[in-house]
């Protein structure tokens, strides 16, 4: 899977998922963390916060419990404070970075517990990668995992046969976030990689962005605003967003597979030569768990499916 955007209900459900599909190995490819903390003030001795456009002022600590776990399961993080603080903090731009980094650190580190809690004693390996959205937080806190294993920039065996490599950047963005990069700094970052690798031809690249010019990558055409361009019809106009480099290095070094995420509304599957390439998508805000289940022989692929869950 890929995107997850800091939903509890996400992640929760991808570990969870693991006995029943069978698998061996899980992958997140990128862009784990979440976007926004939600406030939830003390005030009038009580509590009370909005959620999803609805203010809701939790009792007991079962409730308070519960409307943490709801902030959660959409990708935000509960933050305790006052009316008065947080006006504070807000006008505080290093202040809300060092609140995040905090809160993302504490998410990400139950994460790891769990994984490991759950997935060591079946045998299961789980690699989590960084995407372009994510702070430098994500990578010092999975890098302390002792079982959660973070592959960016690395080549790594999977089994004794099947190599991965795995980058977690993409070409440029609008929003000019901390892991988009040039297209020729992509590409020579996949050449770097890639010469570690054995055997291209059985190996799988992981890389967050997908391919220019495929089905993995439409999304909506933004203008200078950033607002999605609609079409005389009504409609909003799609553009291919994805990256040269990653379709040059692609066509250049034939692997296996290829996994990519970044453009949610992109879920599919395309051939680029030899390659199968995959975008499983993303759903994270709406509670959908969009995946993909991949069976690998020697040296092909024998079988996929998407799953929606």
């Amino acid at each position: 899977m890929s995107d997850v955007h800091g939903s509890d209900r996400m992640f929760f459900k991808f570990i969870n998922a693991a006995p029943v599909y069978k698998a061996n190995i899980l992958v997140i490819g990128g862009d784990v963390t979440g976007k926004a903390i939600t406030p939830i003030f003390r005030k009038d001795g009580g509590l009370a916060a909005e959620h999803q456009g609805v203010w809701r002022y939790p009792k007991s600590k079962e409730e308070v419990e519960a409307l943490e776990r709801d902030i959660r399961s959409v990708g935000n993080y509960p933050y305790m404070t006052t009316e008065e603080e947080w006006k504070e903090v807000v006008k505080d731009v290093a202040k809300m970075d060092s609140i995040f980094d905090d809160l993302i650190k504490e998410s990400v580190e139950r994460w790891c517990r769990a994984a490991e809690e759950r997935l060591k004693p079946q045998g299961v390996r789980i690699f989590v990668n960084k995407g372009n959205d994510d702070p430098l937080i994500l990578e010092e806190t999975l890098k302390k995992s002792t079982h959660v294993e973070y592959p960016n920039e690395r080549a790594i065996y999977i089994d004794p046969t099947h190599e991965m490599i795995s980058l977690g950047y993409a070409n440029m963005t609008p929003w000019n976030l901390p892991g988009d990069l040039p297209e020729e700094k992509l590409a020579a970052k996949i050449d770097e990689v890639t010469s570690k690798v054995k055997n291209v031809k059985t190996s799988i690249f992981n890389i967050h962005v997908p391919p220019i010019n495929t089905h993995l990558d439409i999304a909506p055409k933004l203008d200078s605003n950033l607002t999605p361009v609609i079409s005389t019809g009504g409609e909003p106009e799609m553009a291919h967003v994805g990256s040269t480099a990653v379709r040059a290095s692609i066509e250049k070094y034939q692997p296996m597979l290829s996994l990519h995420g970044h453009i949610h509304e992109s879920k599919g599957y395309t051939k680029i030569g030899r390659t199968h390439c995959f975008n499983p998508g993303s759903e994270y805000s709406s509670g959908v768990l969009k995946g993909l289940v991949i069976d690998i022989s020697e040296n092909k692929m024998e079988s996929h499916v998407f799953t929606t869950g």
